[in-house]
């Protein structure tokens, strides 16, 4: 493996501090249309702006490190702010294909590794977003993962688009339409989105009867966007027994003034179907659909119907379905149109023969559509959405042989198959193939009938707009060749944009492998699965039926199986290994496994960085920290690592996807780590705390550099907590035991505090009283006496608080005033009597109502008496306190003026004219 002396003990970048908030602003920002993403659907992946900073700050020795270059603190922190200005920039969505900024990245990168960057592995690849920034970073870049439709996911990103890059498109006429060069994949994505166009066209040709167009009141045709149905049982009421809708809500459009919904209408034992606009006739909470959680109702007589004989009819094969309305283009809206039989007859279509096999796992939690009979994927679309995938799935083959026939054309020599090394005719065949596969998957997951209509934005709501396949009542069925959402046109449209977002410079390598197999010398970055989250595997089935129906002669090999492996996939599944219990047990050494034979090929001058959904705070019922996270953290230093940080990412969806009681991802930790010393002394219980106590404060000045918003401190704290207490071999408690990881976070919790509390010393004394009756009425009315008798024991001059403007008194009443009762006039530079409790008030209440160039010119003009690092300090303080008042929205105010300080800080300096003296 390769090493150097010369960078053994450096401190990267992510070990000491990063622009946390920045990072994190950019990857809660929606991202572009064009987007490596829209290639193919993946569960949960990483923003890119998070994985390119991590990669960055992993690789760049932090300035503290190189003494020889940057001798002095002062020197240390504008090289560290100069490395922060080049993440703030890599981490914006708008500078992605910035060459510049990437060239910047690359120097810096290039100068600490000596001009020789290690490889990057990711072995839980996953959707790739890893191993895709390690190659736009210029690093080589390795993804391995079990599951083939992940494998195949990545070789798109990294291995096929560069293979083809800068090449010419062969589809004929394509490069002579425009004078230009074929920069990056260009020419790739030209190319299948004109071989897409065809799929398209002969599609219409063979199955364009299937979907005829809808009349528009004013007798004109238009196309059909989709068709709306609801599905249906026998009522069980034997005086009604009509086929019974099942709808979950009959509205169709709510934005304002374009307002539609379904209006059931029983004539005798039959239901018909009108579309309302009146809004004083709308539906209500009350009466809007006829099922829910509890079950059902039937529109016509009102019986109350139970899920279990929902189910049972469903089972039994009598569930039907009814159309319920279809959704047209109009002029700049989609119009609703009431169900035709005409329409009802066009999906009356047989179940074609060569439909992708396969049953549905049994996993209750995360499918329910078999509870109701529907076991197989198959049995997951219509007649209709069966015929149109499976009548452009078999254009897949037919499109790869027009490619290979125009490649050899154009001159490009036949050469060996793409899954054999090849990089000619046949080869680019299967890789343009390759990509339309991918765009069929991206159909299935919007044209199934688990897939709803959003009625508020009016979109489709996808089969996976959940980690899970549920069980959906009235459901949408889009209508393939139309150029509107969900059909064949948008989909490739999305896929073609992705090629064109790739930045390839050179290939990379997806190999299908377990993780323990795929571990070797290169440098770790990877995003693991989670303790007892999603099997994926199970779920990727949805998309591997259709990859294999479409590819497998293009990637045999990786889609040889008939599903997706699952038995080796690391992941706690009670449904898999007998229970909880095994389920833990095959998680837990699976893990240790994987990172023990990546300590055995760790580098030396570089940690590794390891992403996990879950936070130190998760708890179960019982309070108990998080089960996978204290496994994570067990695992890795039982594994032989020190953490050397952890810093919390918001980087996932911030809305439940499972049900609550499971780890649902919302927020994720990046750990980096180092192998720990074979010859690791052991400690006691009081040198761990001792040494705790006396690193702790400077640590957390350090994480403050990176603009750590105080919701994040606590987590972000953890890791030189968790530093210190894996770099012993073991802490050893009074009895002689080993101490746990989770009394291990429990100390470091408790010290945090006392770090924290210790703080208040350095506050002026107007702060610490306002601190201590904060704590015990925050802004509210306290009886005045009270607060006698506390300014007595300090010190302090009540009548001296109120002339300094934050407190009011009178009637036997005291109270602290808030930020939004001051006044916005107010100039710090005149205040004889300031504080910096004052301070942070007049700051929250100017960033709150006037944003932050309001703030900066306030904190610009403050006097020197005042320590701006102590107002920063107390916004931190200040939010704990309000937190755990469970004052939410003061919580958010001090949280946003922690998270702003950097760039309200920059501008006041600006303001100025100077630098350093705030920071």
């Amino acid at each position: 493996m390769p090493t150097s002396a010369q960078y053994v003990g450096r401190r990267k970048l992510i070990e000491v501090s990063i622009p946390l908030q920045k990072i994190n602003e950019e990857s809660a920002r929606k991202r572009h249309t064009k987007h490596p993403w829209s290639m193919a659907y993946w569960w949960a992946r990483r923003p890119l702006p998070t994985t390119r900073s991590i990669l960055f700050a992993q690789v760049v020795d932090d300035p503290s490190s190189r003494p020889d270059i940057y001798p002095t603190a002062e020197l240390q922190q504008i090289e560290r702010a100069n490395l922060f200005r080049i993440i703030d920039r890599l981490a914006s969505y708008d500078r992605t294909g910035d060459e510049s900024v990437i060239s910047a990245a690359r120097a810096k990168i290039l100068e600490s590794t000596n001009g020789s960057p290690p490889p990057v592995l990711d072995m839980f690849a996953g959707g790739g977003s890893i191993p895709l920034e390690a190659q736009r970073l210029g690093l080589e870049a390795h993804a391995a993962d079990l599951n083939p439709v992940a494998v195949l996911i990545n070789k798109a990103l990294i291995e096929i688009a560069p293979k083809f890059a800068g090449r010419r498109p062969v589809f004929p006429g394509a490069a002579d339409e425009t004078i230009q060069d074929w920069p990056r994949a260009t020419g790739l994505a030209e190319d299948v989105r004109r071989y897409g166009q065809w799929m398209r066209d002969e599609a219409e040709k063979r199955i364009g009867h299937l979907y005829p167009k809808a009349t528009l009141p004013d007798g004109c045709e238009a196309t059909v966007i989709a068709w709306i149905w609801a599905r249906t049982v026998t009522c069980p009421n034997p005086e009604c027994q009509i086929a019974m809708p099942l709808v979950r809500s009959w509205w169709l459009g709510k934005k304002k003034g374009k307002e539609a919904y379904v209006v059931p209408v029983v004539e005798g034992k039959t239901v018909r179907y009108e579309i309302g606009h009146n809004v004083a006739h709308a539906p209500t909470k009350e009466t809007d659909g006829t099922v829910g959680r509890n079950g059902a109702h039937c529109v016509r007589c009102g019986t109350a119907v139970e899920l279990k004989y929902i189910r049972a009819e469903g089972q039994s094969g009598r569930m039907g379905e009814q159309l319920m309305a279809t959704v047209a283009e109009g002029q700049r809206r989609r119009v609703y149109l009431a169900p035709t039989s005409a329409h009802a007859a066009a999906a009356a279509v047989p179940t074609p023969l060569n439909t992708p096999s396969g049953n549905l796992p049994k996993n209750p939690r995360d499918f329910k559509t078999p509870n109701y009979g529907m076991t197989t994927f198959a049995s997951l679309f219509t007649p209709r959405q069966l015929t149109a995938l499976t009548t452009f799935s078999d254009l897949v083959s037919e499109a790869r042989e027009l490619v290979v026939r125009d490649a050899r054309a154009a001159d490009m020599d036949s050469g060996r198959r793409l899954e054999n090394g090849g990089s000619g005719a046949e080869a680019y065949g299967d890789a343009v193939a390759t990509y339309l596969g991918l765009t069929i998957t991206r159909c299935a997951d919007q044209g199934s009938s688990i897939t709803t209509w959003h009625n508020r934005n009016e979109q489709i709501r996808s089969t996976f707009a959940r980690q899970a396949i549920p069980m959906t009542w009235d459901y949408l069925e889009p209508n393939f060749l139309s150029q509107s959402l969900g059909s064949w046109t948008a989909h490739l449209n999305l896929a073609v944009g992705a090629i064109e977002a790739l930045h390839p410079n050179q290939v990379g390598r997806a190999v299908q492998a377990n993780a323990i197999d795929a571990v070797s010398d290169h440098l770790i970055s990877t995003d693991p699965p989670y303790y007892d989250n999603i099997g994926y595997s199970d779920l990727s089935d949805f998309f591997y039926v259709w990859l294999r129906r479409s590819l497998q002669d293009v990637h045999p090999s990786i889609l040889s199986t008939m599903l997706v492996p699952k038995a080796e996939e690391l992941v706690a599944n009670p449904y898999r290994h007998n229970g909880k219990e095994g389920a833990h047990t095959f998680f837990e050494d699976g893990f240790r496994e994987v990172f023990r034979r990546a300590r055995e090929n760790a580098y030396d001058d570089f940690p590794i960085t390891v992403y996990y959904a879950f936070k130190q705070q998760d708890a179960e019922k019982s309070g108990q920290a998080s089960t996978g996270w204290e496994t994570l953290l067990e695992g890795m230093i039982r594994s032989g690592w020190q953490i050397t940080a952890t810093w919390p990412m918001r980087s996932e969806l911030g809305n439940r996807m499972l049900s609550q009681g499971t780890n649902a991802l919302a927020s994720s930790i990046v750990l980096a780590l180092r192998p720990r010393p074979e010859d690791a002394p052991r400690i006691d219980r009081r040198g761990f705390l001792s040494r705790l106590r006396s690193e702790l404060p400077d640590k957390l000045r350090e994480l403050q550099q990176g603009a750590i918003a105080p919701v994040d401190l606590p987590q972000a704290a953890i890791g030189p907590g968790m530093a210190i207490f894996s770099e012993y071999s073991a802490v050893l408690e009074d009895s002689g035991s080993k101490m746990t990881v989770r009394t291990a976070l429990e100390r470091i919790n408790v010290i945090l505090d006392e770090v924290l509390g210790e703080l208040e010393n350095d506050f002026d004394a107007p702060t610490r009283f306002a601190l201590t009756w904060f704590r015990q009425s925050g802004f509210t009315a306290g009886r005045f006496g009270d607060a006698e008798s506390l300014a007595n024991a300090r010190g302090i001059s009540l009548d001296a608080l109120e002339r300094s403007g934050i407190v009011t008194k009178g009637g036997g009443k005291f109270a602290l005033i808030g930020p939004g009762e001051l006044p916005a006039d107010y100039d710090p530079s005149t205040d004889t009597s300031i504080s910096e409790w004052e301070v942070v008030m007049h700051l929250v209440r100017a960033l709150d109502s006037e944003g932050i160039p309001a703030a900066a010119s306030l904190l610009a003009r403050i006097p020197e008496s005042i320590d701006s690092d102590l107002c920063r300090e107390l916004a931190s303080l200040l939010f704990k306190l309000a937190e755990d008042r469970k004052s939410t929205a003061l919580a958010n105010s001090f949280n946003g003026l922690g998270a702003a300080w950097h760039d309200v800080a920059r501008q006041a300096r600006t303001a100025v004219g100077i630098q350093g003296t705030l920071t």
